[in-house]
C-alpha cells in the first residue's frame, strides 16, 4: 500500500493505531495510550501526551526537534517533518507507521 504521508525518521521502530490530531492543549485529553499522535510540532508541555503514544508524526521538525529527541529518549517511533501529517491524517484513522522508513500507511 502507498504511504498517506512521508518524512524523515528520527526514532526507529514501527507501530500500529488509531490517529489522534493535537492541536492545541486542549486536545491532550483526547490521546489514548497507544494512539498514533499527529501534531504540526511538539514541545515540553506535550511530554506526558507523548508517553502515552504508540508513535508520534510531525509536520514539521528535523532530526535534532524536541519530538525527535524526545522521543529517542523514550524510545518511541517518531517521524518528523511531513509538512501535511495534520492535513492528511484525521482523527480516528487506523495506521501503520514505519519509522525506520519514514511512512505512515492506512490499514485497511
Amino acid at each position: 500500500m502507498e504511504a498517506i504521508v512521508k518524512g524523515l525518521p528520527a526514532s526507529p521502530g514501527t507501530a500500529r493505531g488509531r490517529v489522534v490530531i493535537v492541536k492545541s492543549q486542549k486536545h491532550f485529553g483526547k490521546v489514548k495510550e497507544g494512539d498514533i499522535l499527529v501534531a504540526e510540532h511538539t514541545d515540553p508541555s506535550m511530554v506526558l501526551v507523548m508517553q502515552r503514544a504508540a508513535a508520534i508524526v510531525t509536520d514539521m521538525g528535523g532530526i535534532t526537534s524536541h519530538a525527535a529527541v524526545v522521543s529517542r529518549e523514550m524510545g518511541t517511533p517518531c517521524i518528523v517533518g511531513t509538512k501535511v501529517g495534520t492535513k492528511k491524517l484525521h482523527d480516528g484513522d487506523m495506521v501503520d507507521v514505519d519509522a525506520r522508513k519514514g511512512t505512515v500507511t492506512a490499514i485497511g
